[in-house]
């Protein structure tokens, strides 16, 4: 099924029947994707006295609870709320759901911080990787890219990260959503500085509303850098952040 699109002066066409999901599930039997010391997600059936809701007990429904962290548990997308003393809930943020995006792929550079060495995405690497037009959202994939990532523990692992200077240029030649593979655009720990968070958000000097970071997608090797649409679907959740389900189309003749 093909569709078109016209967006900022341009008639996109794509396939709605081959979406790229850039989403990894909220499963309760993965161990993983999970980070910053959270546990697994739990999925348990509501009881009553003795009675469990669950079909394979003699419920007539399955009548689950489900305890998770948007932060902590696989694809999510937060608002400005992260890092702000107000919520800015990200279920209310978006006007509408569909951007022109940019997939890039980089293997962070080794460098030595004065928090000891570290993996990092580079001011430099994002400017070579952006085309001549500026896409809505900035999709990252990172190198190495193995499928364990869809299920991997982050917790004490010091991932890469992205410096404070490109998510300010980024900011600044109009990137309003940035996606990325790792658990978060900071450093694992950083003594609560999130210099990248700040410097994407302009904050505190501005509370910006219009943009968006999603953590923790993955980006199948077959998926290959370019121009595409995003379509970013979220759940309406009062909150900072809420798991997200980002989902790629790219552009047929």
């Amino acid at each position: 099924m093909i569709a078109e699109i016209t967006h900022q002066g341009r008639t996109w066409r794509i396939a709605l029947d081959k979406p790229i999901d850039l989403s990894i599930p909220l499963d309760a039997a993965s161990p993983g994707p999970r980070a910053w010391h959270v546990g697994p997600a739990r999925f348990t059936p509501v009881r009553d006295g003795e009675r469990s809701y669950a079909v394979q007990d003699g419920a007539p429904v399955n009548f689950r609870d489900v305890q998770f962290n948007p932060h902590g548990h696989g694809t999510h997308t937060e608002s400005v709320g992260h890092i702000d003393l107000a919520v800015h809930p990200v279920g209310n943020l978006l006007k509408r759901y569909w951007f022109t995006a940019q997939l890039v792929s980089v293997l962070p550079e080794e460098r030595r911080t004065a928090d000891g060495p570290a993996r990092v995405i580079t001011l430099g690497q994002l400017r070579d990787a952006v085309g001549g037009r500026a896409p809505e959202a900035f999709v990252i994939r990172t190198w190495p890219n193995g499928p364990e990532k869809r299920t991997r523990v982050w917790t004490g692992t010091d991932p890469p990260f992205i410096e404070a200077g490109a998510c300010a240029w980024l900011r600044s030649i109009g990137v309003k959503h940035l996606l990325l593979d790792l658990p978060s655009v900071d450093r694992e720990r950083d003594e609560g500085r999130l210099a990248a968070h700040h410097a994407f958000w302009d904050h505190p000097r501005s509370t910006d509303l219009n943009r968006t970071i999603t953590e923790m997608i993955y980006v199948p090797d077959t998926v290959h850098d370019g121009e595409y649409l995003l379509e970013l679907q979220l759940p309406h959740f009062i909150n900072d952040a809420a798991p997200s389900r980002p989902v790629l189309y790219a552009p047929v003749p």
